[in-house]
């Protein structure tokens, strides 16, 4: 971006509005959004909490375990879809509309499926995220080159050897940007299925200090999830870069 011939850094936006906060915070028009400078020194205090702890390693091992679940799923639902027609008709619009729908809502079912308890939060997270890798894995297989599995056919590759030796390579460009996003409607999934379903986790400590108004805890409590979610994108993404060079093959 210029400003008048200049060229300002990325990094310039989120200083502008950090002090915008700041300011707005300092003047205190709204109760609801403290200085930017008391969420930062109450961070501190937050991460070093018991509580949060317990709450951090609770939520973070059911975002995994969602996670794997999702991509066990996902990855081998989008190739089913993008190698059969028949398997792309009958699932491509159920696919879709979950992709699009309004997950939220069905959360309060999971919690019947499997009670208040870590499970239902699991659940959640596969609930986000396996869709959007089904559909990029799909994607990804639909846009193999002909000419790379002739290629393969040609030297005799089994079924099983064209899979994981051609498609696979082939589509992990995709299947990468699928989990990248996964992992951020992930992050949507745990937080949702603790507030809405099972208070305990994170999702405890969001209701406890919204409902007491401790708006500075519940800031830095929502900075440490922003943060975890765009770190855990971001690390995706430097392996999507790193495997730039399967896209270049073939593409080029």
């Amino acid at each position: 971006m210029t400003i008048a011939g200049y060229r300002i850094p990325p990094l310039a936006s989120l200083l502008f509005w950090a002090l915008v906060w700041e300011i707005v915070g300092q003047l205190n028009l709204v109760f609801l959004f403290p200085p930017l400078s008391s969420i930062v020194m109450e961070l501190g205090q937050v991460v070093g909490t018991g509580t949060f702890l317990n709450a951090a390693i609770l939520t973070v091992t059911s975002f995994f375990y969602g996670m794997g679940i999702a991509i066990l799923i996902g990855v081998p639902l989008g190739y089913l879809m993008g190698r059969s027609d028949s398997a792309d008709k009958l699932l491509g619009m159920w696919v879709n509309l979950f992709v699009s729908a309004p997950l939220s809502a069905l959360v309060p079912i999971l919690m019947i499926l499997f009670g208040m308890g870590q499970a239902t939060i699991v659940a959640s997270v596969v609930l986000f995220a396996v869709w959007i890798i089904a559909l990029d894995t799909r994607a990804g297989v639909r846009d193999v080159p002909p000419s790379l599995l002739a290629m393969a056919q040609s030297f005799g590759a089994t079924r099983w050897q064209t899979t994981q030796k051609i498609i696979f390579f082939s589509a992990l460009p995709e299947i990468l940007a699928g989990i990248r996003l996964g992992v951020i409607r992930g992050v949507k999934g745990v937080v949702i299925g603790q507030l809405l379903v099972s208070i305990l986790g994170l999702g405890e400590l969001f209701e406890l200090y919204s409902r007491n108004f401790l708006m500075e805890e519940f800031w830095a409590l929502t900075i440490i999830v922003f943060a975890f979610a765009l770190g855990a994108a971001e690390l995706i993404a430097i392996l999507e870069r790193k495997i730039e060079f399967y896209a270049g093959v073939r593409h080029g």
